[in-house]
């Protein structure tokens, strides 16, 4: 493992969707202290919904906010895949030992892994083969309370510290929101086969133009006891092993016998 070579700490990058002053991220920072040298870099604007999104058509600018022993935190303009390439290629130079994303207000299960920008750095991370964790809540509210989360977020990011991750998978942790009882444990699981079904809200502005916001309902049949979305609403902290190669394997023998 590269430690940091004052303190021969493990080196742990830090980012999120939210923007950097959002309560889930410092409520990760919080819990990552103890483990490892901090390096925090994340948006100045909530970036949710942006997916893997980089940014090609305008500077990016970043600004350190914070110079302590063992803790360096940065905010820019970027998407959390350019808070990713930030991080490791202009404040480290180098990689991480560890990646960690979060904690998310809402849920990164089932689908909304796709559109996710806490899980688009995650997987940002796994392509350039740092180890990384996205954590994300049940809950959208920005006041999220993540008194009950402690365990499950440290327990998960010394083991991947401890021992790594196979090469090209992530993880995808989701949390329930806090409730009277605890969550029961925690679940390895897969990805629900889930969707958004939109819909728009279309109106007209006051000078005659359409405008819409989008809409829409989740609907999971998926409702298999192995899925993240069963694990959850049964009170587990979910992680689904995820990979960045979308290759259908068992497609191709299909598309072979096509004689394209």
């Amino acid at each position: 493992m590269t430690k940091n070579q004052k303190t021969k700490k493990p080196v742990i990058l830090i980012t999120n969707d939210d923007s950097y002053s959002a309560s889930g991220l410092r409520k990760l920072i919080k819990l990552m202290r103890p483990l490892g040298h901090l390096v925090v870099v994340a948006s100045d604007q909530v970036m949710s919904g942006m997916g893997h999104a980089i940014t090609i058509k305008t500077p990016l600018r970043m600004r350190k906010v914070a110079d302590e022993p063992d803790y360096e935190e940065y905010v820019c303009n970027g998407t959390p895949v350019d808070c990713v390439k930030l991080g490791t290629q202009v404040v480290l130079k180098s990689k991480p030992d560890l990646l960690v994303s979060g904690i998310n207000h809402g849920s990164n299960a089932s689908i909304n892994v796709i559109y996710s920008g806490t899980m688009a750095a995650v997987l940002e991370a796994c392509i350039d083969g740092i180890p990384a964790i996205g954590y994300s809540l049940l809950d959208y509210s920005l006041n999220a309370n993540f008194d009950h989360v402690n365990d499950f977020v440290v327990k998960i990011a010394k083991k991947v510290l401890l021992e790594s991750l196979p090469a090209g998978v992530c993880l995808n942790v989701n949390i329930p929101a806090i409730s009277d009882e605890m969550p029961k444990g925690i679940k390895i699981c897969r990805q629900s086969h889930a969707r958004w079904v939109e819909e728009f809200d279309s109106r007209l502005d006051p000078r005659g133009g359409d405008y819409h916001w989008l809409t829409g309902r989740f609907e999971n049949d998926d409702i298999a006891e192995d899925t993240d979305q069963n694990a959850l609403d049964d009170n587990y902290v979910s992680v689904v092993p995820v990979q960045f190669d979308m290759t259908a394997y068992q497609a191709m023998k299909t598309i072979e016998n096509w004689n394209l």
